[in-house]
């Protein structure tokens, strides 16, 4: 049987689509900062997210934390009217409920021993009084700030030893650039499982601020 990230990403995906969440849906915006061969450097502004936190494998954890937030996007929330749609991809919900539109990525990122948080961006066109508020305590809003970020795309697998692995490659790729970490890393996924390996958009990113430039001793 599919797991909830399967199901839930068959839902907003539809199963006629190759790339999934990924097309035509609206991400976040970012200005690229810098490019340090493989990585990027990018500058995102402030967002809202929908966040759970779970307990597990990085995988189970992944599919726990997806089910509890789509439910809050598919109508677990305190509005009653309906919304317009930011996405073409996106269910809405019986009963007047109002259902959120499904941004891309959905990122996971380690919180301690066993847990992780498991985290929708909002559509930007919602504030905090604007957003519909959960009725799931699994489930909470938090605002994410202005915030630099390096990071490295990669397709195929998106395991947990794959994410760790492709962790490593991007702080061996940061050293000496000018760059430092001040945060825990995070992964991105932007596709559902159905997508082929080879096409599937994965992304490891760690918040970072500027320190100075490679061979330079004065801030840039």
């Amino acid at each position: 049987m599919a797991n909830a990230f399967e199901l839930g990403a068959a839902i907003l995906g539809g199963l006629g689509a190759l790339v999934g969440i990924r097309a035509g849906t609206e991400q976040p915006r970012y200005t690229v900062v810098e490019r340090l061969g493989d990585l990027e450097v990018r500058h995102y502004g402030p967002r809202l997210a929908a966040e759970a936190t779970v307990s597990g494998s990085a995988t189970a954890a992944r599919s726990a934390g997806f089910e509890a937030v789509a439910g809050y996007i598919f109508g677990a929330n305190t509005a009653k009217s309906s919304i317009a749609m930011t996405a073409p991809v996106a269910q809405s919900a019986a009963g007047g409920s109002q259902t959120i539109a499904m941004t891309a990525p959905v990122t996971q990122t380690a919180d301690g021993a066993g847990s992780w948080k498991v985290q929708f961006i909002m559509p930007a066109r919602y504030t905090r009084a604007t957003l519909p508020v959960p009725t799931s305590d699994k489930v909470s809003i938090v605002e994410l700030p202005a915030q630099d970020y390096a990071v490295l795309r990669f397709s195929g697998s998106r395991s947990g030893p794959a994410v760790a692995r492709r962790t490593g490659q991007l702080a061996s790729a940061l050293a000496g650039q000018g760059w430092k970490a001040t945060g825990p890393p995070t992964a991105w996924f932007y596709d559902p499982p159905w997508t082929p390996s080879f096409l599937r958009r994965n992304e490891v990113a760690a918040p970072v601020a500027l320190t100075i430039s490679a061979g330079s001793t004065t801030p840039r």
